[in-house]
C-alpha cells in the first residue's frame, strides 16, 4: 500500500497508508514510477526506520500515527521516513498475505527449472504470465530457477507443469516439490 501523498500529516487523523482503490484481492501494491532498482544505493537505515519497516512487514495496514507511536517519532517524522523508504526503494509495495487454500488454491508447489543458459530473462517473463505463479527466483545451485505456485487442486498443477512448463523452449528439466504446511515469517502471529 502506498503513501497516500495528496494529504500531508496535519493532525486531522487523515493519515493513512492507502492504495489506489484499482488493486485486486491480494495485488500488491508497487512503489512509485521511476524508484531506483539498484542504480543508486539507498542511504543507510538507521534504527527507527528497521523498526518502521519491521512494523510494516508485519501489519502494512497500520497508519501513519500508529507507526509513529510504536517508533517514538512525531507523526510528520514517520510519514518523512516511510516516503523516503519507498521513494529510495527499499519499500517496494504493500500486499495481503493471502490464506491460498482458503481463497480457492489448496495446492501449492515450489518447482525447480533447469534452463537453456542467457535464457532467465525470457523465462522470467513467460513464468510470470502463469496463473498461480506468485514467486520467481534466478538461483545457483543444482537447478537455475525457482518458482512458487498456487492452483486449485493437484490436477490443475499437474497441467500447469508438464503442459505451460514445459512447453517453454528455454526449459530443460522441471522438478515439482508439493508443500504440504507453509508460515509466513515476520508476521503477527494473531493476524
Amino acid at each position: 500500500m502506498a503513501v497516500d501523498r495528496s494529504a500531508a500529516p496535519d493532525g486531522d487523523g487523515g493519515d493513512e497508508l492507502r492504495g489506489t482503490g484499482s488493486e485486486g484481492p491480494g495485488e500488491a501494491l508497487s512503489a512509485p514510477v521511476g524508484t531506483p532498482t539498484g542504480a543508486v544505493p539507498a542511504r543507510p537505515l538507521d534504527a527507527i526506520d528497521r523498526d518502521i519497516l519491521r512494523l510494516l512487514q508485519t501489519d502494512g495496514r497500520a497508519s501513519v500515527r500508529s507507526v509513529a507511536e510504536r517508533v517514538h517519532v512525531s507523526r510528520a517524522n514517520a510519514y518523512a521516513r516511510i516516503n523516503r523508504l519507498i521513494d529510495d526503494g527499499v519499500i517496494r509495495g504493500f500486499s495481503a498475505r493471502v490464506n491460498h487454500e482458503r481463497a480457492g488454491h489448496g495446492a501449492s508447489a515450489y518447482i525447480t527449472l533447469k534452463i537453456v543458459q542467457n535464457s532467465w530473462r525470457t523465462v522470467r517473463e513467460q513464468l510470470g504470465a502463469l496463473p498461480g505463479a506468485t514467486h520467481i527466483a534466478l538461483v545457483s545451485g543444482d537447478f537455475d530457477v525457482l518458482l512458487l505456485v498456487h492452483t486449485p487442486d493437484n490436477r490443475t498443477l499437474r497441467e500447469l507443469v508438464l503442459t505451460r512448463i514445459q512447453a517453454i523452449p528455454e526449459v530443460l528439466s522441471t522438478r515439482t516439490l508439493l508443500v504440504f504446511e507453509e508460515t509466513d515469517l515476520n508476521t503477527d502471529p494473531h493476524a
